[in-house]
């Protein structure tokens, strides 16, 4: 590992005026490529204190072996310089967002001197016009069909094409009017092209214009009298109407934007986006990324500058809505405004049908997410990978096959609970979960760590499995010994639970602790984390053990704090319990209605006997109205 002293450049050396730097390795290959309004401060903060910076930032620069920079005029110039950086070098430590899937777009090369329509997949050609991307390539060839018949333009291969031409005869499309032929004459090559330009208007949004051009020529014809090209008309009508309503209408005709949503976690970034044309949402494209060290808006940016970058002005949209802005977003719009040839708009929408949008974008990628997710977990090889990956790094003498993760929750020391998960061989075992409730609810999370942890492994000590048969199955399962123990948090944490395992006489369970902020591994009596790498599967195992922790404890958590936030003037009478209580209101329907009833009228209610109804009659008079409150929000619940 190299030393990123050795190569730090001196801060008088580094101008302040806006660049881009590129750090080498000792091959002199770039690996990393970034751009800055002030270059001296951007760089100085990576030759900071290692344990200060992010694990990959950290990875890269003891990686590094030489940084140099470039000197711009602004920071449009710098967008540009590092994009195409980027392009040329390939940075192995610059996040890429790559398609999850290669999408269909429907194609039509107007490059050709005959335009073909066809669906194509890959990277993009020059001289070829591009309408999606769709989700499905068959969605693409309805679609076509549909329209073939309004804009009768070639759809044959080159072969077909050559094949026709010499034998003088079209192929079925021309004999049945869904290709106008040029291939033996029947329109010239500029006419067909009109027709291809017609066809590329139509799918760019531009459909009110074509509807209104049809319908004037249909009720012409209908006035002539011509009664059969009426028909033909009102048939190509119906068919544009059939190709738009595959496209929802989201958006006011004229709306003309890409709209992306996100999800993340601390290792990996899901992104989608809905390109929207003419208000019709006209193609979808989702990623799956590396979150590397940037927060959303540098995401955010660097997103942009990606798929933007290789992209012709026509295919830059008129509103780009993010869900969080980039620091420099102005810069980026001006980029964007230059590529479109038009002004561009780069913001978040707060409120109406772009925010339902949005809103709508941002469900599919957390859905992507999670499906990514359970796709990497199920995985058999990527499971034991991970599992041979923890031995290795933790020196355990075998794999961690059962692995519990404890965690605690709480607010400001109220409702203290723990949670207990099971994880074997990669997977959840929900059935064996565990819940606490903390009997020292004192909000200090290392003694309620203690606590439970004690409490799970006296059943462990108390009667150790042989052959795992027993009388009691619940028992038993709770007293199966886990490989590998994971706790939420740092060094403290992780020594109260090892003090906790000592305690109870439990010496043969490995005990690790797993921070948030940086995901470092931290082993009991250990001032130095073990560091796993970001594309680690044994890292990646670990976050979903600590993350399912976290969640089953926030949950149980808000199930106790909403039950004791609501009371009642009933609660704490002498012998009224909440059966008798659900009596009492059954019968009166109200404690409004309780407090004018008398104490013979009370004892009418079975099981209430006349020292109970007469406490309840003093209780009730003697207290204000209006006792039975939500005590979060003030709310009176008996009135």
């Amino acid at each position: 590992m190299a030393d990123p002293a050795r190569y730090r450049p001196r801060p008088g050396e580094i101008p302040t005026e806006p660049g881009v730097y590129r750090f080498r390795d000792q091959h002199g290959r770039v690996i990393y490529v970034g751009k800055a309004r002030s270059l001296r401060p951007r760089l100085s903060s990576y030759f900071q204190d290692l344990s200060a910076l992010h694990p990959r930032t950290r990875q890269m620069v003891t990686t590094g072996a030489s940084v140099e920079w470039t000197v711009v005029r602004n920071e449009v110039e710098a967008l540009q310089l590092e994009y195409s950086w980027i392009k040329e070098f390939d940075p192995r430590f610059n996040v890429k967002y790559r398609d999850d899937k290669s999408y269909p777009y429907l194609a039509v090369t107007m490059g050709e001197e005959y335009p073909r329509a066809q669906v194509m997949r890959g990277s993009k050609r020059p001289g070829t016009r591009y309408f999606g991307p769709y989700t499905h390539a068959w969605a693409i060839r309805e679609t076509l069909d549909t329209l073939l018949r309004v804009f009768p333009v070639r759809t044959c291969s080159k072969g077909v094409f050559r094949r026709a031409e010499q034998a003088g005869r079209p192929c079925l499309l021309g004999y049945i009017d869904k290709c106008s032929a040029p291939c033996v004459g029947r329109v010239s090559a500029e006419e067909h092209r009109e027709i291809a330009e017609d066809f590329c208007d139509f799918m760019t949004g531009d459909a009110a214009r074509f509807m209104r051009r049809i319908d004037q020529r249909m009720r012409t014809a209908a006035a002539e009298l011509d009664f059969e090209t009426a028909a033909r008309l009102r048939d190509d009508v119906g068919a544009l109407r059939r190709a738009l309503e595959r496209s929802a209408v989201v958006l006011p005709d004229a709306t003309d934007a890409d709209v992306y949503g996100l999800a993340d976690d601390e290792l990996e970034v899901a992104v989608q986006v809905f390109h929207v044309r003419g208000g019709r949402i006209r193609g979808q494209r989702g990623w799956v990324s590396e979150k590397g060290a940037e927060d959303l808006g540098s995401i955010v940016e660097h997103l942009l500058l990606q798929v933007y970058g290789g992209e012709r002005g026509e295919d830059v949209p008129r509103e780009v809505l993010v869900p969080v802005l980039p620091d420099d977003h102005d810069d980026l719009q001006e980029w964007l405004t230059t590529l479109r040839g038009s002004r561009v708009q780069v913001r978040v929408p707060q409120r109406g049908d772009k925010r339902t949008l949005m809103q709508t974008v941002a469900r599919n990628a957390d859905q992507a997410l999670t499906r990514h997710k359970v796709a990497r977990s199920g995985d058999l090889t990527l499971r034991s990978q991970a599992l041979q990956e923890l031995q290795d790094a933790l020196e355990l003498e075998d794999a961690p096959l059962r692995i519990e993760s404890f965690d605690i929750s709480h607010v400001q020391g109220t409702d203290v609970v723990g949670s207990m998960v099971v994880f074997e061989d990669g997977l959840a075992r929900k059935s064996e979960y565990r819940r606490f409730i903390v009997r020292e609810g004192t909000g200090d999370d290392t003694a309620a760590m203690q606590e439970v942890l004690t409490r799970r492994f006296r059943h462990l000590v108390a009667a150790p499995p042989t052959d795992g048969s027993g009388s009691d199955g619940e028992s038993t399962k709770f007293r199966y010994p886990p490989n590998l123990v994971v706790v939420d948090g740092g060094l403290p944490q992780v020594n109260a639970a090892q003090a906790a395992l000592t305690q109870v006489g439990v010496a043969d369970v490995t005990v690790i602790g797993l921070a948030k902020r940086l995901e470092e591994v931290w082993v009991p009596g250990d001032d130095h984390p073990v560091v796993l790498p970001r594309t680690s599967e044994g890292l990646y195992l670990l976050q979903r053990v600590r993350d399912e922790a976290h969640r089953f404890a926030n949950t149980f958590h808000r199930q106790r704090r909403s039950r004791s936030m609501t009371t009642s003037a009933l609660d704490g009478i002498p012998g009224l319990g909440p059966s008798r209580q659900q009596a009492l209101l059954a019968r009166f329907g109200s404690v409004k209605a309780l407090r004018r009833a008398s104490a013979e009228e009370l004892q009418q209610v079975p099981g209430v006997g006349p020292a109970v109804a007469r406490a309840v009659v003093d209780r009730l008079r003697g207290a204000e109205p209006g006792l039975a409150v939500n005590l979060s929000t003030g709310e009176v619940l008996d009135q």
